[in-house]
């Protein structure tokens, strides 16, 4: 199955002869059967004829939009997979005690994933991180603890401050920054995971749509308009472990230097991944969501990480059909 990106600006997608024909400003065509896509992306300001809008939607494939930033803009969306009945109790769950637990579990499970990732990279250069452990480790044995979402979040980002001041620390310098920006991302390290945190959220949007849930009736982020925040929840236990590692990856591992990246100008401020830099993330990124793990202690065998998200979401459907948040368990990596 292929996840077909556009990042070049004025690419035509078309569909000729049960084919998805990306045609380039170049002239240049790429096809791909359509029966092997599994979704599409839009990264820039590009066209979609209509002809190809239909055949997407007649077969279930999502395609999404977002800005070169990596905004979410929004998608087309099928009736494929629509499930009023679970919707209408997923939505009564929000605001209950449903909400509290699912909130502790993956606000913990988040804190514990930044903590390992931390101490991969610590040990990688011989660095010490005792002092932000400590403070993550006091955050940990609060969270179980606490009864609102309000607080919950309060330690989630105290937490996230911790950690990313301890990565700041345990970059490769040429790639230094000062904790997170976002809009727009101001250097290297925070332009990937930008990007990064909006394409993994579109695949776990994805799977929300595919097991029957509607993606803008969260529990943990407060209802917010236009946004898709039970997506937003679902992404905070898989950002260290995911993007957070594969930016570190490459910055540290040299695979990126820094002519792979470009600053944006006064209409678009920020520091963007040039032509190459997205295809070595890209390439990247999908090796990783590819990857083979053993993390989900309900399940025996090894599976990537794009069928773990899946799995996953399959367990918060039955979680919310069961009106048990204790059904869930998020991944923990080690």
């Amino acid at each position: 199955m292929s996840i077909l990106y556009i990042s070049d600006p004025d690419t035509r997608l078309g569909f000729e002869a049960n084919r998805v024909v990306a045609t380039y400003a170049d002239g240049t065509r790429h096809t791909l059967p359509a029966e092997t896509v599994e979704s599409i992306t839009f990264l820039t300001r590009a066209h979609i004829s209509t002809y190809c809008m239909e055949e997407c939607l007649k077969r279930g494939i999502p395609v999404a939009f977002f800005s070169k930033g990596g905004r979410y803009y929004g998608r087309l969306v099928s009736t494929v997979h629509a499930n009023a009945a679970l919707q209408r109790q997923q939505s009564r769950l929000y605001d209950t005690d449903f909400s509290i637990e699912l909130a502790r579990r993956i606000i913990a499970a988040k804190v514990r994933n930044q903590m390992t990732v931390a101490r991969r990279y610590a040990r990688a250069r011989s660095a010490k991180m005792d002092d932000a452990e400590g403070e993550l480790l006091r955050y940990l044995t609060k969270i179980p603890t606490l009864d609102t979402i309000e607080e919950i979040m309060g330690y989630e980002g105290q937490s996230a401050k911790v950690y990313f001041a301890a990565l700041s620390k345990l970059i490769d310098p040429a790639f230094a920054f000062r904790g997170r920006s976002r809009r727009p991302p101001r250097d290297p390290f925070n332009s990937l995971i930008s990007l990064g945190y909006s394409i993994l959220m579109n695949e776990i949007y994805n799977e929300i749509e595919n097991k029957g849930l509607n993606p803008y009736f969260g529990f943990i982020h407060r209802d917010a308009e236009r946004h898709p925040t039970l997506a937003s929840d679902l992404l905070e236990e898989w950002r260290a472990v995911l993007i957070d590692s594969t930016a570190m990856s490459l910055l540290n591992g040299h695979e990126l230097s820094e002519s792979h990246f470009r600053l944006g100008d006064d209409e678009h401020p920020g520091c963007f991944l040039t032509r190459d830099g997205f295809k070595i993330y890209i390439k990247k990124l999908e090796q990783k969501l590819k990857a083979r793990a053993k993390y989900l202690r309900y399940i025996d065998n090894a599976v990537t990480f794009r069928r773990a998200i899946a799995l996953q979401i399959g367990k918060l459907a039955e979680a919310i059909r069961e009106e048990d948040a204790s059904g869930y368990e998020p991944i923990v990596i080690r």
